[in-house]
């Protein structure tokens, strides 16, 4: 099976590494995923780490790599550079930058960049999955939300980036709940869910972000003076920090497609139910799936011209 490979397709994070291997029809024939982020790997070697995991698949020594992710950083194997907004999807597949001294073809997709003093920002991989969720020949507008530990919002027109926000959520989320008086709160939450605690730090956050430091200490008061769990503090907390998120995001009038929502697992759960809270429609796409959609089609276009 691993003969009829194609190309192999790597999502190559700050902390986690996704290697697929794939067949001319798209599919997938072999898998790997690590903690062998950029952070291991600028220690270990990029290219000693990904011929340990393409070792693993029995990867042909010809098969092609393509990468997205942190592994195109300043910081990482090559740097390859941003695509300035307003950024065509389809200028990201143009700009793959070689990675010089391999024996085979590796090459690693660029970021996009806003270049606007009062709001620059960029991003790392994010483009990738927007190619996977939209596709090349997208028409029309779209506003696309990406949950993740930095979260995108990204306006689309006609297959054009046209501008974006990152906010770091997911990061907040760890810090706060890990380096502040709230720890003591959240402490033994494990994996338990409070659904209800959740909206409600959700609707209040979007109805008063101004106040999301009050609202955040309220979780630790709220437990001491009245009781409660961990699970409430520690959705509380979650619940705060995606509302004011939310807040922002949906500050501008929505495309009429609405809104779509990249993103897998329990952060598609925490979304859905945030936006549903809000009373805002959503379409779902697996982050997953995009990603993989998005390093495919690059690789097509790439390798077939």
């Amino acid at each position: 099976m691993m003969s009829d490979a194609a190309y192999v397709a790597v999502d190559w994070g700050t902390s986690s590494f996704r290697l697929w291997l794939v067949d001319r029809a798209g599919q997938v024939v072999g898998e790997r995923r690590s903690d062998d982020g950029m952070m291991t790997a600028a220690k270990v070697g990029f290219a000693s780490v990904l011929q340990s995991h393409l070792d693993a698949v029995g990867a042909g020594i010809d098969l092609p790599v393509l990468i997205c992710g942190m592994a195109g950083a300043r910081q990482g194997w090559v740097e390859a550079g941003y695509v300035d907004t307003p950024a065509p999807l389809a200028a990201v597949l143009e700009r793959a930058a070689p990675v010089a001294g391999q024996s085979r073809d590796i090459r690693i997709l660029p970021g996009i960049a806003q270049r606007d003093g009062s709001a620059p920002d960029v991003m790392r991989g994010e483009e990738t999955q927007l190619l996977g969720a939209l596709g090349l020949g997208a028409s029309g507008e779209a506003l696309v939300c990406m949950p993740g530990t930095h979260s995108k919002w990204v306006s689309v027109n006609g297959g054009t980036v046209e501008r974006f926000s990152t906010f770091m959520t997911g990061e907040l989320f760890s810090a706060v709940s890990r380096e502040t008086i709230l720890s003591h709160a959240v402490a033994g939450a494990d994996d338990a869910e409070d659904r209800e605690a959740f909206k409600s730090a959700v609707a209040a956050a979007f109805k008063t972000p101004a106040f999301a430091a009050n609202l955040l200490f309220q979780a630790r008061a709220r437990q001491l003076l009245f009781g409660g769990t961990p699970a409430e503090a520690r959705e509380t907390l979650s619940g705060t920090l995606i509302g004011i998120e939310l807040a922002a995001g949906l500050a501008r009038a929505l495309p009429q497609a609405g809104i779509r929502l990249v993103a897998s697992g329990r952060l598609l759960m925490l979304y859905r139910l945030a936006f549903e809270t809000l009373a805002v429609a959503v379409e779902p796409i697996d982050a997953d799936e995009a990603v993989r959609r998005g390093l495919s089609m690059a690789a097509r276009a790439i390798w077939t011209r």
